[in-house]
């Protein structure tokens, strides 16, 4: 098959999103036709080895998986991969709100105003311990009158933002580009996973009302707070699902791979009052699966299972909390990702939250493969939504960073997504 020209220098509005998570990696390459119709014209998604929590421990185990994704996703769509868009989580995403004033001398709010107040918030946290991933403006005020969401056209004499801003750590973000470079690809942007998971998940009146956004992936678990449109915190902690494989293999002495299986097959985070009658064969560690093998009541396996997630909940409550931003978080949850999906986890959610809780699926692309759309990619799917979507204050830093804008294809794709969604 004849390979077209590389991503995003093509000008046929073609992305590449690549999603590098604890236990898989996920590509997706995205375009518009000449019609104008958006696509996935490409997937991969390979077992996730090298990685730990989002941050790089074994670069040439995290090049191989990482290369096997990009590659499935280019035979796919026929196309080269060079840039990728790539998300970033772990507990080393910070999440910080600062007040910012510039004064106008009366005169008309423009785009160029704009994007001199980013850069004051910006350089407000500025400093060689943290990255700036986003700048996202909560809300705008001018002369004192609060509640604006675009102040451009308007006339005044000092012009004010609160801002919210999402680091990360310059090590993390280096590791992460030079390993992504050794794949031969260059990282075009990084994207906040919550944040992202949030854009792909959540429905426009619970942003306006206010939701939080729990992703829990594999190794991490992250998660976002939206209130009036705007996603106010961010943060993460270093555990997810895999934390919950390994202690069923260490409490119930089995391989990992058993581990999994049982959680899958078997496993729940709320106990039932049949849980001691119902029985599970646990083949033991260093054994194949043969009638040798263990039978155990499950209530020892929801033994196990159940700490674990009444931990994450606790965490990311008391995390909430201290943050201030729980009193702005509305009386909603919605919960994604692959460990989202163990049998009793939104139960226990509703109950140590004390919210409603419901599950989150992504929305899905025409062209998107039936097993590659459910919570598990709900990031890869956001990072592509998140292109068309981000705030309009991003838009123009990207503008001036580029100094060229859009390309007419890739303009296609955001004129499909506002349409649509």
């Amino acid at each position: 098959m004849k390979r077209s020209k590389p991503l995003r220098k093509s000008g046929v509005g073609s992305v590449a999103v690549l999603d590098i998570g604890t236990t898989k990696i996920a590509c997706f390459v995205v375009h518009a036709d000449s019609a104008g119709e958006v696509k996935v014209v490409g997937m991969g998604h390979q077992l996730s080895k090298g990685i730990r929590s989002g941050i790089i421990t074994d670069f040439a185990e995290a090049e191989a998986s990482i290369v096997s994704a990009v590659h499935a996703a280019e035979q796919m769509a026929g196309e080269t991969v060079e840039n990728v868009m790539v998300s970033l989580s772990g507990g080393n995403l910070t999440s910080r709100n600062v007040t910012v004033e510039m004064q106008m001398a009366g005169e008309e709010v423009t785009d160029r105003d704009i994007v001199d107040i980013l850069g004051e918030g910006r350089n407000s946290i500025a400093h060689s311990e943290s990255e700036i991933i986003h700048c996202i403006p909560v809300s705008y005020y001018l002369d004192g009158a609060r509640g604006i969401s675009d102040p451009r056209k308007m006339y005044g004499k000092k012009l004010g933002a609160d801002l919210h801003i999402i680091t990360g750590l310059p090590s993390v973000t280096r590791n992460l580009a030079h390993c992504v470079g050794r794949c031969h690809l260059n990282v075009e942007e990084y994207i906040a996973s919550p944040y992202a998971s949030a854009l792909s998940c959540l429905e426009e009146d619970e942003k306006q009302l206010g939701v939080t956004l729990i992703d829990m992936g594999g190794g991490v678990t992250s998660f976002s707070v939206f209130v009036a449109g705007r996603n106010i915190y961010t943060d993460a902690i270093p555990i997810g699902g895999a934390h919950v494989t390994n202690d069923i293999a260490r409490g119930l002495s089995t391989a990992l791979s058993h581990a999994e299986r049982l959680k899958t097959l078997h496993g729940s985070a709320i106990a039932t009052a049949s849980d001691d009658q119902v029985m599970v064969d646990v083949p033991p560690l260093g054994e194949e699966e043969t009638d040798d093998s263990n039978t155990l009541p499950r209530s020892m396996l929801v033994g196990v299972i159940r700490p674990r997630i009444e931990e994450i909940f606790e965490m990311i409550r008391s995390k909430i909390e201290m943050s201030g931003a729980g009193q702005y978080a509305g009386k909603r949850v919605v919960l994604t990702g692959g460990a989202s999906q163990l049998l009793g986890v939104r139960e226990m959610a509703t109950n140590l939250l004390g919210k409603q809780v419901r599950l989150g699926r992504p929305r899905p692309l025409p062209g998107l493969a039936e097993s590659m759309s459910g919570p598990a990619f709900s990031t890869a799917l956001g990072m592509v939504e998140y292109i068309v979507k981000k705030p309009m204050e991003e838009q123009m830093l990207d503008a001036y960073r580029r100094r060229g804008g859009l390309t007419a294809g890739f303009e296609k794709v955001v004129s499909w997504f506002k349409e649509n969604f």
